[in-house]
């Protein structure tokens, strides 16, 4: 069922308060719930000797979320320079922190060496001699080639700009520990929204394999296999969620069988932002018009600057209207919002209780990958975003954008360069 229902129980009786209070539209998290699932997960894997959760960054880039994450011990993935900042200024220590990012600049490897370092995570074999300061640990992406993925999000690995190639991997390493890496990770990231656990555990035997293969040829000994994310969330009404306990233990036999054959077994590590935080956050909105042509529009508050994943896959996200979740009167329309674009939309002949000017509508799972995508086109301003904290009360935790932030990168010194 979409949004977490314990955040649907808390949320809903005090949501008329918030939003009178904060105003619409806004993102509301719900920390009770993000506990409940990193918990979850941690006892999935607690078969395993080391087991780390990285969380990854670009889903909910706030540092309340991220210190939440580090509280129950967690790393986190980072893909730029600003992610970087973000992990460093709330503390995460070189260990806590794996970088991940492709087409990597200068710039990065260097951000990356900064404050003792953390883990690198190289994208590309070419990338080896571009690294300033190799380092001790090294990690490579790996993109197996022919495997399904089963959605558009981050589609075919043959297709993929990410990762090592099969035929690379075994010379990726070879040349990194020429470069004098003494110690090595694997990682890789071929699912997204998965809600086959199969899918996960066949990703964790793939990599068990390679490094067997690659420890042989090489002597080297892997201290991680880093499986990715992926794990998915069901989105729409009546979808089985992925069995998270399955695949923990299934996992955890092959770690088990891993270890009687060699003697050690790798740490496990997966970054699981979307599983984390997606059902455990909600874009809230309110009905400002209703239009009433070849189809029935209903207006909200926000558009897709701040929730642009059904514009960029089309992707379904189940809306509530609040007050009227037991209605059975039912009408078919589309929620959009006032961008200059027709598929800023929200829902697309979607059938819902009837709503008129002032409703407030609740649009589910925006908690990973809703906030975080958003952008300025026409000059739109991304909404605040708010926790609903375990002890009851509801913090602001980034506050709306404003025209001056929108204006910012207008103002310099003037600059002009005679050709």
């Amino acid at each position: 069922m979409p949004m977490n229902q314990s955040f649907k129980n808390s949320l809903f009786p005090v949501l008329k308060k918030i939003t009178d209070h904060y105003q619409t539209p806004f993102h509301i998290y719900d920390e009770a719930g993000i506990r409940k699932t990193g918990e979850r997960l941690k006892e999935a894997f607690s078969g395993i000797d080391v087991f780390k959760e990285f969380y990854a960054v670009k889903a909910l880039p706030n540092p309340k979320i991220l210190k939440i994450m580090q509280s129950m011990g967690f790393g986190f993935d980072c893909s730029s320079i600003t992610e970087l900042q973000l992990c460093r200024t709330i503390g995460a220590s070189a260990d806590d922190i794996m970088l991940s990012s492709n087409n990597t600049s200068q710039e990065v490897f260097q951000a990356a060496a900064e404050d003792n370092g953390c883990i690198l995570n190289l994208d590309d074999i070419n990338l080896i001699d571009k690294v300033p300061h190799f380092p001790e640990l090294i990690s490579f992406r790996y993109n197996p080639g022919g495997r399904r993925t089963g959605n558009d999000i981050i589609g075919k690995p043959l297709e993929a700009k990410y990762g090592v190639s099969h035929e690379q991997i075994v010379g990726a390493y070879k040349k990194a520990k020429e470069k004098g890496a003494t110690r090595f990770g694997i990682h890789t990231m071929v699912a997204s929204n998965e809600l086959n656990h199969q899918y996960m555990v066949q990703t964790a035997q793939m990599l068990l394999e390679l490094v067997t293969t690659i420890s042989a040829e090489l002597d080297i000994t892997f201290e991680f296999i880093n499986i990715g994310g992926g794990m998915g969330i069901p989105y729409q009404p009546d979808i089985p969620g992925l069995d998270l306990e399955s695949m923990g233990s299934e996992i955890t036999e092959l770690f088990d069988i891993f270890k009687k054959l060699h003697g050690y077994a790798p740490a496990l590590f997966m970054e699981s932002a979307r599983c984390m935080t997606g059902p455990h956050g909600a874009l809230v909105v309110t009905a400002i018009n209703r239009k009433e042509i070849y189809r029935t529009y209903i207006g909200v508050d926000a558009s897709m600057s701040a929730l642009m994943r059904p514009a960029l896959y089309g992707a379904y996200h189940h809306i509530d209207i609040l007050g009227k979740e037991q209605s059975e009167k039912m009408e078919t329309v589309d929620v959009v919002g006032s961008l200059c674009e027709n598929n800023d939309k929200f829902a697309i002949q979607r059938n819902l209780p009837p709503a008129i000017d002032g409703d407030i509508l609740i649009i589910h799972d925006t908690g990973a990958h809703g906030h975080a995508m958003g952008f300025n086109y026409n000059g739109s301003l991304r909404p605040k975003e708010l926790l609903l904290a375990t002890d009851g009360t509801t913090e602001l935790i980034r506050r709306e954008e404003r025209a001056e932030d929108y204006f910012a990168t207008l103002q310099f010194e003037p600059d002009h360069l005679t050709l």
